[in-house]
């Protein structure tokens, strides 16, 4: 089986999503043998525990990318199709929930999300994965692991906790099941916009060595924060593990768990130019979109972030 109709089996292609486009939907078509750059979605949406709509998150950055947003970026004076090879694989095929016990669907994850991208960066591809609840940070990680990169978290939430509402693998553990299973040292994780927690969680964090910069912090001497981060990535290899939830509340009208306190627009771009140049992105996943009541805003900020990061050198 080549490995196109192996993607044939595991993805619904963009087309077919209801998105119907792919992201950008660039009209300079790229194969997949050429592309630097391979989308996915995993509209994955099993165990939120307050506001709903995550599995519609990539359907809503695709569609505002390809339908509202032009792809030149104003502020970069680039255009998009000319600086980056992207291709779009589609949205993962998530076996139906009520045919299958939770545990099913995430050992089904667990086969297949972790060899794909670990294929993808063997063969000099950087994922980038649209979710879809947090919880999908733990397969598409563990798929890059060996590479031992820095992951850099930007969240309103730690997702450091052992256990929730009785399951060991929802959106709310993520980290701690990396941490608590050998695939990652807290020293190699920064979490940004860190301002909902438990004192357990802080615990955690703060006894696994985790870096934190919380919004006070960052909004008091962001460039003291800059500085941090370009040194500590300088030469390294990364995963950036991208949640919504980091802007502040007014900013992300559709998410699931919007807390007030937190980053603007600006404020991310400037700590996403801060990683260093000569920082290796090996991957990245952009999670907790949702879509409601037709309202595209939420969609459309995330679009324009990502839009942001691929001219950066480090991508």
């Amino acid at each position: 089986m080549t490995i196109l109709n192996l993607f044939d089996s595991l993805f619904i292609t963009p087309e077919r999503t209801k998105a119907g486009a792919s992201f950008g939907d660039i009209d300079t078509k790229i194969s997949y043998g050429d592309a630097k750059l391979v989308f996915f979605g995993i509209p994955l949406e099993l165990t939120t525990s307050f506001g709903k709509g995550t599995k519609r998150g990539p359907e809503a950055i695709r569609s505002a990318s390809a339908r509202q947003i032009e792809t030149f970026i104003y502020d970069e004076k680039k255009d998009i199709k000319e600086i980056a090879k992207i291709f779009d694989l589609g949205d993962v095929k998530i076996p139906n929930y009520h045919d299958h016990k939770l545990h099913s669907i995430f050992s089904f994850l667990d086969e297949k999300i972790p060899p794909l991208v670990k294929e993808l960066s063997r063969n000099k591809k950087k994922p980038f994965i649209l979710g879809g609840e947090h919880t999908i940070t733990y397969f598409c990680f563990k798929g890059l692991s060996d590479n031992q990169p820095l992951l850099i978290h930007f969240d309103a939430h730690r997702d450091l906790k052992p256990e929730y509402d009785g399951m060991k693998l929802c959106h709310t553990t993520p980290f701690y099941r990396l941490i608590d299973e050998g695939y990652i040292q807290g020293k190699n994780i920064i979490q940004i916009g860190i301002r909902q927690t438990d004192k357990n969680e802080n615990n955690i964090a703060e006894k696994n060595g985790i870096i934190t910069f919380d919004p006070w912090k960052i909004k008091k001497n962001i460039d003291d924060v800059s500085t941090y981060i370009s040194k500590v990535t300088a030469n390294r290899n990364i995963y950036i593990s991208f949640d919504i939830d980091v802007y502040d509340s007014p900013y992300v009208p559709c998410t699931g768990t919007p807390e007030p306190f937190g980053l603007d627009p600006f404020e991310i771009i400037k700590l996403f130019k801060s990683i260093n140049d000569s920082a290796s992105l090996l991957g990245m996943d952009f999670v907790e979109v949702s879509l409601k009541n037709h309202d595209y805003r939420e969609g459309t900020l995330a679009a324009q972030t990502l839009l942001r990061i691929i001219p950066r050198k480090y991508v």
